[in-house]
């Protein structure tokens, strides 16, 4: 199942963080308005108790006035009960009519001397009731209680406006934040959809040569921009070398092929004789070294490293032994990790690239030495060596110094850095002296 766009992900995230933040709000938002709107009543329910308690024992005779404990708070009347010690109502609001405020433990509370708020319910009505004790100073209402209540319908209607309000607001946040982010990822997106469009016309080409057009955006794909660039340049590189490597390849293998050939065309007209025979040995044996080497190389530079701990100074010395005018030279036991078999190649290549390029009879230097984190392996000849410049061009492929017809593959150095190199090393060259680099196991 194909996945959904980046823009579409970032839109449905940009919409739930917007609903998540509304909804935090309107929460928050709620609960302040209905706490400051109930401490408000409880405050006026507080400063109304207050005033009769203090009216019931400086002028007791005026609770019973037409009108003495009326008070309108926001359109509702607050509704008063006057009660002696013996809790019988002594006065009461008109606004009451024939209706009693109910028991609560306010009332209670205010009886024992203390005060307390209290939520009841009257004829259906949601109420808020406070209630306070009366001194006794005199008065039929004193060591009384006197009652407070105010109607909760001005909260409960605010509290569902404004409920309502926020349901509103939070929908309208979040279309117009749905689509604001719609529309901010999607021009976010264009870099990134203009990067796909021109990967894949060069896709359609199949011309690494072809590249990305120059992205304008954020920083981040403008890198990945010029990253992929630079993996088109490395494989625009990478078919060049192969192209020439084909070229090469193709030009050495010509050569030895073209006297096969001719010999062999010699052979069927005029029979065989002993020198056409060793010519057609060499050519096969040109040949054959060539394929080797040829795998060979393929082999280091594709393969997989599965190393093992292998004594470098005995394969060195197993490399020397049997070659007249080897001159080994070595600082004793070391191990490196790498495969054998791959090791002891690159090491039989070095010698036989000096012996090949060394004058005859001369001799040839293989030094082991080593130190805290790597060893070197070193052959030296008695040539006079790569001509200034070209040691780095040596180790390409089929490469072969100015005015030298030598019979190997022009393989041999090629092999030996990518060996070096797939063990984590390097190989290089300097005058008459090749030098292979390994780290030390462990």
């Amino acid at each position: 199942m194909r996945g959904r766009s980046l823009s579409f992900r970032l839109a449905i995230a940009s919409v739930a963080a917007v609903a998540l933040a509304v909804l935090v709000f309107g929460i928050a938002a709620r609960i302040v308005v209905t706490d400051r709107l109930s401490a408000s009543l409880d405050e006026s329910l507080r400063r109304r108790a207050t005033d009769i308690a203090r009216l019931a024992v400086s002028a007791p005779a005026l609770l019973h006035s037409p009108g003495a404990l009326e008070s309108p708070l926001s359109g509702h009347q607050l509704s008063v009960e006057v009660l002696d010690r013996e809790g019988a109502i002594v006065a009461r609001s008109l606004s009451l009519g024939a209706k009693l405020l109910p028991p609560t433990p306010a009332t209670a509370a205010a009886q024992r001397g203390g005060t307390g708020f209290a939520d009841a319910r009257l004829d259906g009505e949601s109420i808020r009731i406070f209630a306070a004790p009366i001194a006794d100073a005199g008065g039929p209402a004193a060591g009384g209680v006197v009652i407070v209540a105010g109607s909760n319908a001005d909260i409960e209607s605010t509290e569902h406006q404004l409920g309502l309000l926020l349901i509103l607001c939070g929908i309208g946040a979040v279309i117009v934040g749905g689509a604001l982010a719609a529309f901010l990822t999607r021009r976010g997106t264009r870099p990134l959809r203009d990067l796909t469009s021109s990967a894949a016309r060069i896709a359609r080409t199949e011309d690494p040569a072809g590249r990305i057009e120059e992205a304008r955006g954020p920083a981040e794909v403008e890198e990945l921009a010029a990253t992929l660039n630079a993996m088109l340049e490395s494989l625009a590189a990478a078919r060049a070398r192969e192209r020439r490597f084909l070229a090469d390849a193709s030009h050495e293998l010509r050569t030895p092929l073209t006297s096969l050939r001719g010999n062999v065309d010699f052979v069927a007209r005029h029979g065989a004789d002993p020198e056409v025979i060793a010519d057609l040995e060499a050519d096969a044996a040109r040949l054959g070294r060539l394929v080797d080497d040829l795998l060979a190389l393929e082999r280091q530079s594709g393969a997989e490293r599965r190393p093992e701990p292998v004594r470098l100074d005995e394969l060195v010395r197993d490399a020397a032994s049997g070659r007249a005018g080897v001159v080994l030279e070595s600082d004793g036991p070391v191990t490196v990790d790498a495969d054998p078999e791959a090791l002891a190649r690159a090491v039989e290549n070095l010698l036989d690239n000096a012996e090949r390029h060394g004058p005859a009879g001369g001799e040839v230097h293989l030094r082991l030495r080593h130190g805290a984190s790597e060893a070197e392996v070193s052959v030296t000849d008695s040539g006079p060596g790569f001509a200034p410049g070209t040691e780095e061009a040596a180790f390409g492929r089929f490469w072969r110094g100015e005015g030298v017809d030598a019979p190997g593959s022009g393989l041999g150095l090629s092999i030996v850095r990518a060996t070096a190199e797939r063990h984590g090393g390097r190989a290089w060259a300097e005058g008459s002296t090749v030098t292979i680099a390994l780290p030390l196991a462990g």
